[in-house]
């Protein structure tokens, strides 16, 4: 009876825990854009943010963001995560496809000392056109680096960054080895995080393969948290 009580208590705290994160969640519009009008979903910790994200979701980036924050496309694992940074003291803001990065960085500025933009796959194609917002430091997550690499120019413009990459990722647009030529060209100014294992079904650039880190959600989010955490 006794554990069984506990066991009540303790799912009763999660519950709430869950609902509590949930009512957080804002919808803010950052720019007039296509596909939801530049909405974006904001997730605050309890206290003061130590630091906070702009999460660039991978594909078209379209996900479907309703007036209600409602998400149509949840299954890219940056959409998925996007409340857990929370638990660490970390504020995120998840873009649909229409947000502007750059007003993303400058809006979270009001809200934590130090912003990190945050791009998945594809999502790496408008890190660029962050940097002039100056973002305290940069996160790619199986990404595409060689198209980054072209649009960015010079190394010299990035702030301290992180690649994270799993070794097994066989999406043809963003093979492991590119991640070690990204690294290589930027001089030292970036560390890579391997992945390893997980699961893997279906096409090999989509969400539920080794490019989405299935399985292996945590290890990432505690790699950015952790990125974000060392930051000055």
């Amino acid at each position: 009876m006794r554990f069984l009580r506990r066991s009540l208590a303790f799912l009763a705290a999660a519950l709430l825990l869950t609902a509590s994160a949930a009512q957080a969640e804002e919808v803010v519009d950052l720019g007039g854009g296509f596909f939801g009008g530049g909405r974006a979903l904001l997730n605050k910790p309890a206290g003061k943010a130590r630091a906070g994200l702009v999460l660039l979701t991978g594909g078209d980036g379209n996900i479907g963001i309703g007036s209600d924050g409602s998400v149509a496309r949840g299954g890219n694992w940056i959409v998925r995560t996007r409340g857990a940074y929370a638990r660490s003291g970390i504020a995120s803001i998840t873009l649909d496809a229409g947000a502007d990065p750059a007003k993303a960085v400058e809006y979270m500025r009001g809200i934590a000392p130090r912003v990190i933009v945050v791009a998945m796959s594809r999502g790496a194609l408008k890190v660029a056109d962050t940097l002039s917002a100056r973002p305290d430091g940069i996160v790619f997550a199986s990404s595409i680096l060689d198209g980054a690499r072209g649009m960015i120019g010079d190394p010299g413009r990035l702030p301290p960054t992180l690649i994270i990459h799993h070794r097994q990722d066989s999406c043809r647009l963003t093979l492991p080895d590119s991640a070690v030529t990204f690294q290589q060209w930027t001089g030292g100014k970036a560390r890579l995080i391997w992945i390893d294992g997980g699961s893997s079904t279906g096409d090999p650039c989509q969400a539920r393969a080794y490019h989405g880190f299935i399985g292996r959600e945590g290890q990432v989010v505690s790699a950015i948290t952790g990125f974000a955490g060392a930051l000055r």
